[in-house]
């Protein structure tokens, strides 16, 4: 695969508005594009959505890969928004109530929103889809989210990828399937919307352990065994709150698990390596643009965790060492020492 178009695989199906111009937003645009649709794609600051127009890449996200003909860009949010009978929310996690707030009064009356984040808000402890539904009262036929092995650089590459697009709705999920599908990008539809949730903020606290552990020297079986255990431990949340636990062992689960803890490319995971090697969380906020969602949400998991009666030590774990509480090491040792339970427990 290259940077060329592949084209699309059934025609020009409507116009998307993707709000958010980081990596994965930019990324999902491109996917969009080839998939048939007209894409407009919102940036915050007016110079990047520019550049995008005039040099046909992201370059501040995404450098040297160009951009189909049928993504434009604006700053202007309600001129993205107008005729959009696709939403694409791609923000931080955290930012996605107050954005949305803004945003809210533009969006089309019948439009799809879909989620691309990752995260359990703070304070709230809800998932996106509770935090759209929330702002906008759109029913749960009009909110989906899109979950799995979402490494930006290589869908942005069109290299063979493959994700969950969950809605409630089954017709609608089956809709925005067929709007994604192109010849690199192949989604599955389902309705479990709470598990695609969970599985895809759940994995990005697991990776930021693998990361910790990269980062502090330890090989093979260490990450295998995190890996493991931290999809038993999102399995066990995801269950207690009512998901199908087969989408925990499906793409959105072990796929975008497998991906995240095992890749360079995982925000998340170079995120727990440089903790490992003994960076502070705020050293690590310092040196990058880019937002590792784990960081941000494993506070938030393991209280979703403590509130549902679920026993969450990598959750718990991580959130001490993002917060300064303890340190890699010490985690490690930590857990280590726990007492053994039944491999299926």
């Amino acid at each position: 695969m290259n940077n060329q178009s592949t084209g699309s695989t059934t025609g020009g199906r409507g116009k998307v508005a993707v709000l958010g111009a980081g990596s994965w937003g930019t990324a999902f645009s491109i996917v969009l594009a080839d998939g048939g649709n007209d894409v407009t794609l919102w940036a915050r600051r007016e110079e990047v959505a520019a550049t995008i127009n005039s040099e046909r890449e992201n370059s501040d996200y995404l450098r040297g890969i160009q951009l189909p003909p049928s993504v434009g860009a604006t700053s202007d949010v309600e001129k993205a928004l107008s005729g959009a009978d696709l939403v694409v929310l791609a923000t931080p996690s955290q930012t996605l109530r107050e954005n949305l707030t803004t945003w809210a009064p533009f969006i089309e009356p019948d439009a799809v929103m879909v989620s691309l984040m990752k995260g359990v808000e703070l304070g709230t402890l809800n998932r996106m889809s509770e935090v759209i539904h929330q702002v906008t009262d759109a029913g749960p036929e009009r909110i989906a989210v899109i979950s799995g092995p979402n490494l930006a650089k290589e869908i942005a590459r069109r290299e063979p990828a493959a994700s969950v697009v969950a809605c409630e709705d089954e017709d609608v999920a089956k809709m925005l399937q067929a709007r994604c599908h192109s010849a690199a990008f192949r989604p599955y539809s389902s309705v479990d919307v709470l598990g695609c949730e969970l599985g895809g903020a759940y994995k990005n606290v697991v990776g930021l352990g693998v990361g910790m552990a990269v980062g502090l020297g330890f090989g093979d079986n260490t990450t295998a065994s995190l890996i493991t255990r931290g999809l038993a431990e999102t399995a066990r949340l995801a269950m207690k709150l009512g998901a199908n636990p087969l989408t925990l062992m499906g793409l959105a689960g072990l796929g975008d698990l497998v991906a995240t803890c095992s890749s360079p490319l995982s925000r998340n995971r170079s995120f727990g390596e440089k903790l490992g090697q003994g960076m502070t969380t705020e050293e690590i906020y310092a040196s990058t643009r880019q937002v590792a969602e784990g960081a941000k949400s494993c506070s938030s998991l393991r209280a979703l965790a403590e509130q549902s009666g679920c026993d969450a030590p990598i959750a718990n774990y991580v959130d001490e060492v993002v917060g300064g509480r303890m340190t890699a090491t010490e985690m490690m040792d930590t857990m280590l020492a726990r007492d053994t339970k039944p491999e299926m427990d």
